[in-house]
């Protein structure tokens, strides 16, 4: 797996990011363990959580998937070896600070995700999504405290709209304050124009690191979804809603097409895209078996020709 610089920091980062949502919740810890195991032993190095993962699940408080890690991290592997990237901004405890980028919110959901994870500082710490209720200047003024107290290597931000990355970018430039050095954005072939109608452009110009999440489209683009095929499952009403017409078809045509030129799947050749943009970084990818992960780290090896992108461009074009 090649290593890649995160936008213009000096942070090296492998060119896959491991998502663990699942962890503690379709995955149990067993699983999630061997799951980063695979994911090192395969070259990687850059795992990616957040504190609220993942609270919507009956009896998980939140914070599972950092306690997780941190078990692994104390017994698995050695702390300098890993690129750890957590995210605030959902409600993690009761009251009027308990979400929010707010520096009260800030600074104990830091203190409290360190302790999950059982080190003293991570490497990219990021917003969830932006807070219209806190001035932007707050939250970069809280980050830029834990950077210094070296709780917190960089900062980045996740679900920005191009105008709130613009401000934050100009605010920090003008009070001389950390900056976001990586955008964690919705980005896949199958949903292209959010990330770059004024995201991309934004990013290439600033130099920002780009990790999307969600690169197989919640699964529709691995082939497991056809015109007369939907699998049972508690996200395919949204996949269907989302993407069952003419064009997510079309692509899911031109997808086969390529993946039995290169004999992969469906799923590699989508991952394969997104290594091959240039505004990318490392496109976030999860697993619940080590049987999954394998498969998925396959996508590395593929070359896809300039005719393979041409086609898949033409067939995933947004208006």
């Amino acid at each position: 797996m090649k290593i890649k610089r995160l936008g213009r920091t000096g942070l090296k980062v492998s060119e896959l990011c491991l998502g663990t949502m699942q962890w503690g919740w379709t995955a149990t810890e067993e699983q999630a363990c061997r799951v980063m195991d695979a994911f090192f032993e395969a070259g990687g190095s850059f795992i990616d959580t957040a504190d609220v993962y993942s609270r919507w699940h009956p009896g998980n408080p939140g914070g599972v998937s950092e306690e997780i890690i941190g078990r692994w991290l104390k017994s698995h592997a050695s702390r300098h070896q890993v690129v750890l990237a957590t995210k605030a901004r959902g409600r993690m405890w009761e009251g009027p600070t308990g979400e929010g980028l707010s520096r009260a919110h800030l600074i104990k959901a830091c203190e409290d995700s360190l302790t999950r994870l059982q080190t003293d500082y991570v490497d990219l710490y990021q917003a969830h999504a932006y807070d219209p209720d806190t001035p932007i200047e707050e939250t970069l003024a809280a980050m830029d405290d834990l950077v210094h107290a070296g709780k917190v290597r960089y900062i980045g931000c996740s679900n920005y709209p191009a105008w709130r990355l613009a401000k934050a970018l100009w605010t920090s430039e003008v009070h001389g304050l950390a900056r976001y050095d990586s955008l964690q954005p919705h980005y896949n072939l199958a949903h292209r124009d959010e990330f770059e109608r004024e995201l991309m452009p934004l990013c290439e110009e600033e130099g920002l690191g780009v990790i999307p999440y969600s690169p197989l489209a919640a699964g529709f683009l691995t082939g497991k979804y056809r015109r007369d095929q939907a699998p049972e499952s508690a996200r395919a009403e949204g996949i269907k809603s989302r993407y069952f017409n003419e064009r997510g078809f079309a692509l899911i045509d031109q997808l086969d097409k390529v993946a039995a030129a290169h004999e992969a799947t469906d799923a590699q050749i989508a991952l394969a895209w997104l290594l091959n943009r240039a505004a990318v970084t490392a496109p976030i990818v999860g697993a619940n078996t080590v049987e999954q992960l394998r498969e998925t780290v396959k996508a590395v090896e593929i070359e896809l020709s300039d005719e393979d992108i041409q086609e898949l461009n033409k067939a995933s074009a947004w208006q």
